[in-house]
């Protein structure tokens, strides 16, 4: 074959780097969009922050518009309760938080401290106990094989052998430094069962009319508590009714799981990217400032830049300064859409704000894309790990769409006012005799919305609802 040349025309769709970093830029959480910026700052000198204006200036120019009004507004304490709460209802959050970012600058140490651990306390109690040098040894290897919720996961015979490793000890020795940390903050760490755990927490409980018969049921009768099978219980234990209930009472008061009051996973903080208030009979929608800082570009090294200088110091400051200018339009078109976006979703979710959650409406990413015009993958970015923050709450985007399920009216009721439907039945059963599956699926027929069984089981189980028979309740 010969070598020849051929021309061809088509097209092909290719993703410039603007487009790239706008898409990266929309699909960030409040915290990773933080770090995006201070990692641009860092890189880029023609980016800088805007200064925010002081509280002495803020303070001067509302004290200058109040001047200028023809009414005085009435102070707080001339106010009745109903104005209060009128006025923080429908009051920007932006003004009404506006000094929160000038504190002493220790709060984001406090954020950020680390915790005591589970370990970290029971070894700090060991160093106060008159412990010899083995049974340090002994409570040492014990406490690092106790486990989040307090329980011993390792057997005895291990922990022997173990420490026989080090030292020479025996089993009794080792249960007698067990029984010990036992009684260490929290009382019942250490236990090997939960049997084990309540029976040493109603031990260390000062002499009761019921804490023999209470230990008795968490010894033999712990399994029949489970089930619920009161009629059983009365017969082994011997009591009445009433007696029963003053015990099952006791037990309840205990903690199933002591190590939980020590440590724990650390707390996240959610940051709203959008908030909206009522103001004069309209829901109104509006960007966090606090969470996107104004940046702009350093005129002082803008300046730097010559046009007809091809310099290599020169085509640096171009590529930094034409970097600059994407981002801060890949971060303006970021908050347009959310803010595009966040409006459509309280237009179309009025009746959440306005009475809850059963009055959510049924709602699908094709339904914004529709009125906004754009694709069903954009309002997907913008809605992953976003948050508007309501007088209801703080919840994220995705929290607003749902599926539907069809009425008797004809009409279409949501996922969400179903499970609110649902956990308000659930509240207000009668907990001698709560209500099955069936029976919550009779009920919603019979206000219109035809759900099968497995669905309100599976809407339960998603709402961490236990069944019928673990709801039932001595009452």
């Amino acid at each position: 074959m010969k070598p020849s040349l051929q021309l061809r025309i088509g097209h092909q769709l290719t993703m410039t780097p603007q487009l790239q970093q706008a898409i990266r830029l929309l699909q960030l959480s409040a915290v990773d969009l933080q770090t995006e910026i201070q990692e641009a700052l860092d890189t880029n000198s023609m980016l800088e922050v805007q200064e925010a204006p002081t509280p002495e200036t803020t303070l001067e120019g509302s004290s200058h518009n109040n001047d200028n009004t023809d009414s005085e507004p009435t102070s707080y304490a001339q106010q009745s309760d109903d104005e209060r709460e009128q006025a923080h209802w429908e009051y920007p959050l932006s003004q009404q938080y506006r000094y929160q970012g000038h504190g002493s600058g220790n709060e984001l140490e406090t954020l950020n401290g680390t915790q005591t651990t589970l370990q970290d306390h029971l070894l700090w109690q060991m160093q106060l106990t008159p412990f010899s040098d083995t049974d340090k040894l002994i409570a040492t290897t014990i406490i690092d094989a106790i486990n989040e919720d307090g329980f011993l996961v390792c057997p005895l015979a291990e922990i022997v052998a173990t420490v026989k490793q080090a030292c020479d000890v025996e089993m009794e020795e080792v249960e007698a430094v067990l029984h010990r940390i036992q009684r260490f903050d929290p009382v019942g760490v250490g236990a090997r069962s939960l049997s084990e755990c309540l029976k040493v927490q109603l031990d260390h409980q000062p002499s009761s009319k019921w804490r023999n018969k209470a230990q008795e049921l968490v010894c033999h009768h712990l399994e029949l508590l489970g089930k619920r099978d009161y009629p059983a219980l009365k017969r082994r234990l011997g009591l009445t009714l009433d007696e029963l209930r003053e015990v099952i009472q006791a037990i309840q008061s205990l903690n199933p799981r002591p190590g939980t009051k020590i440590g724990g996973p650390s707390p996240e903080y959610i940051v709203p990217d959008v908030y909206t208030y009522k103001k004069h009979g309209k829901w109104h929608v509006e960007l966090n400032p606090e969470c996107t800082p104004h940046l702009k570009i350093n005129h002082d090294y803008a300046s730097l830049v010559r046009r007809s200088d091809s310099s290599a110091d020169n085509q640096f400051l171009r590529n930094q300064l034409q970097e600059a200018r994407w981002f801060l339009k890949s971060i303006e078109n970021r908050n347009d859409t959310l803010l595009k976006v966040a409006r459509c979703i309280v237009q179309e979710q009025q009746g959440f704000l306005e009475y809850g959650e059963e009055a959510m409406k049924p709602l699908i990413l094709h339904d914004i894309a529709g009125v906004l015009e754009m694709h069903e993958s954009t309002i997907s970015r913008v809605t992953t790990q976003k948050y508007l923050h309501t007088p209801r709450g703080t919840f994220e985007l995705k929290y607003f769409f749902s599926s539907h399920v069809g009425t008797d009216e004809g009409g279409e009721c949501s996922a969400t006012a179903i499970r609110a439907l649902i956990k308000k039945l659930i509240a207000a059963e009668n907990r001698k005799k709560p209500l099955s599956d069936s029976k919550l699926s009779k009920l919603l027929a019979e206000l219109g919305i035809q759900v099968a069984r497995r669905t309100v089981a599976k809407y339960r189980e998603g709402m961490t609802i236990p069944p019928s028979n673990e709801r039932k309740q001595l009452i």
